[in-house]
């Protein structure tokens, strides 16, 4: 029964999400046209905390203080809704993604991720792959670079098995592992669900991050262990 209340709210939420990002994406194309980046990252910021604030949804956020300013991360999270983008880009806006090209197509969503410096992952072939991992490295130059291991959403609420590609970025920069889980996101809103469970509660575990020193003697496995096993210990 609750579900099909959910399920009945839903659908004017949607609207009314769609509705407001349409306003904010027009907005933030001014900004664009007139080369803001500040004035951009703000409203991002902006829009995505209101995003929850419409849907009636807090989230605490542990571990503000292992994000320092002045340095650059690769933040790797788990990845089960596609609000994990929003909740991320609403405590750490300057954030460039890498991730599948499919998102670009939703819908206004889609557009605020191209002005948020998105990097779309191709079809791997060598041409594609090498034009990515310049792209990443030259982004990583100047701001954090946010990657989901797991290349899509989890259909069951586990963590799915890590792709390697952070692992190139790993090792052809010195930026550290900043790991991140998210919890009770596949609960709000998983891939394989329309309607939004108002009851789940959401949290987000910023953990200490781990220095190249402390993995560039490990093989891929060994890092893709390392870095699961930290966002796993504060999975629910």
């Amino acid at each position: 029964m609750r579900s099909r209340l959910y399920a009945v709210i839903s659908i004017p939420l949607f609207a009314i999400l769609n509705c407001y990002t349409a306003i904010c994406v027009f907005i933030i194309l001014i900004f664009a046209w007139l080369h803001l980046k500040g004035p951009i990252r703000f409203l991002s910021q902006l829009w995505a905390k209101s995003v929850f604030l419409i849907i009636g949804k807090k989230f605490r956020v542990h571990g503000k203080e292992n994000i320092k300013k002045e340095e650059k991360y690769i933040l790797v999270a788990n990845h089960a809704s596609l609000f994990d983008i929003v909740a991320i880009m609403s405590f750490y806006p300057g954030v460039s993604w890498f991730g599948h090209e499919r998102l670009l197509k939703i819908p206004l969503f889609g557009k605020i991720l191209l002005m948020t410096d998105y990097v779309p992952f191709k079809e791997p072939t060598i041409k594609n792959t090498r034009q990515m991992l310049e792209q990443l490295v030259q982004k990583s130059k100047n701001q954090t670079v946010a990657i989901f291991p797991e290349g899509t959403r989890t259909l069951n609420g586990k963590i799915n098995d890590f792709y390697k590609g952070f692992i190139y970025l790993f090792r052809t920069t010195k930026i550290a592992i900043l790991p991140v889980t998210l919890n009770g996101f596949y609960n709000l809103k998983p891939k394989n669900r329309f309607y939004i469970n108002f009851d789940s509660k959401l949290d987000v575990v910023i953990h200490k991050p781990i220095k190249q020193e402390e993995l560039i003697e490990k093989n891929d496995a060994e890092i893709i262990a390392t870095v699961k096993a930290v966002i796993e210990s504060a999975y629910n």
